[in-house]
């Protein structure tokens, strides 16, 4: 059994990227309900699935520390090059570039040239941790976390922006510096939302956590907890797949995940989703509510949060709340539903 790193040995087994906490907080951006695949491991070290690899994350005031553990599957001498999507955006929209990586190297020790008195002691890999070895590329790496977390966008120049049309958001924004909006692979982002409805943070983690034991390929354990890959459409869309959910708890949800991936495999091909990306937002959302299970909450999380739409405004209860109590307070009195015309008043005035 491996063990998580708890970043107290062996430095060079770490690499960073420069990065201070007013433009990345790690423990507001993992914890708020954008993804459910990250938990706080131990106090500030987040752990967690991205690009198909395990990591193990956590910062200093002006740096991103991160380590990728090996998989099962590094130790298959035949398992060739692992194929990793890496979305860029350019100016007709994004792209996906498929980057052949050769598993003996990618992630490997993830070597910088720090000297050991330039890393901070609670910085250091405990002993015994199963890390990949070999020279990483260095530049693959840090494209995947740059483009999750969308380093390309500076928050505090936004901040102060937004901060100088809206003094409520001036005010409220001190108090939570470095959140910004992850860029996560649409699959994912789309079954997990669609798990949301009635719920919260705690159980959808759970239910994605056992939706990807159940149909994911296994990466790892790290202590007693097991990591899996998540599913593909593909595996979804498989005709025992809604029972084998209402046996792990979905509930009405499992009809909705098992006929959307259907629907996705029949009428579009399972890189659908990606393609999405390159159309507008009202095109996106559209697509995306012709699906079983979506509505207009699900679809614009789905837009910001992995379709490249930032005009998306995803409105719950939550949102309808400060919505009238900060900016739209005639929608206090005889709106006791969020109904369509108030949902696209308060995308407007938000986004």
């Amino acid at each position: 059994m491996k063990h998580r790193a708890l970043l107290s040995a062996c430095p060079a087994l770490w690499h960073s990227i420069p990065c201070p906490r007013s433009e990345l907080r790690l423990d507001f951006v993992l914890s708020c309900g954008q993804s459910f695949r990250w938990s706080e491991s131990s106090p500030g070290h987040w752990t967690g699935v991205l690009a198909g690899r395990v990591w193990t994350l956590t910062q200093t005031d002006d740096r991103i520390w991160y380590t990728v553990y090996k998989t099962e599957g590094d130790h298959n001498e035949n398992r060739g090059a692992t194929e990793v999507r890496i979305h860029k955006r350019g100016r007709k929209g994004p792209s996906a570039i498929k980057t052949p990586i050769k598993t003996d190297s990618f992630y490997g020790a993830l070597v910088k040239d720090e000297t050991e008195e330039e890393i901070p002691d609670h910085l250091r890999l405990e002993a015994g941790t199963e890390l990949l070895e070999g020279e990483i590329a260095n530049k693959e790496a840090q494209e995947i976390l740059q483009d999750y977390f969308q380093l390309n966008i500076g928050l505090v120049e936004l901040y102060q922006h937004w901060g100088m049309s809206d003094s409520h958001f001036h005010r409220v924004s001190q108090r939570f510096p470095g959140v910004r909006i992850l860029r996560q692979d649409p699959t994912e982002c789309l079954f997990s939302f669609i798990c949301t409805s009635n719920n919260h943070i705690s159980r959808i983690t759970g239910m994605i956590q056992r939706l990807c034991q159940a149909f994911g390929q296994r990466l790892c354990q790290l202590d007693s907890v097991e990591y899996y890959t998540f599913p593909s459409v593909q595996a979804l869309a498989v005709d025992d797949a809604e029972d084998r959910l209402r046996d792990l708890g979905f509930g009405y949800r499992a009809r909705f995940v098992n006929q959307s991936a259907r629907a996705i495999v029949k009428e579009h091909g399972s890189d659908w989703l990606e393609t999405l990306r390159s159309s507008t937002y009202e095109e996106a959302k559209a697509a995306l509510c012709a699906l079983p299970g979506v509505g207009a909450k699900v679809a614009d999380c789905v837009c910001l949060m992995a379709l490249d739409k930032p005009g998306a405004v995803p409105v719950d209860t939550h949102v309808w709340q400060i919505a009238k109590r900060d900016y739209l307070p005639h929608l206090g009195s005889g709106n006791k539903s969020l109904t369509e015309r108030v949902y696209k008043e308060i995308g407007l005035i938000l986004c």
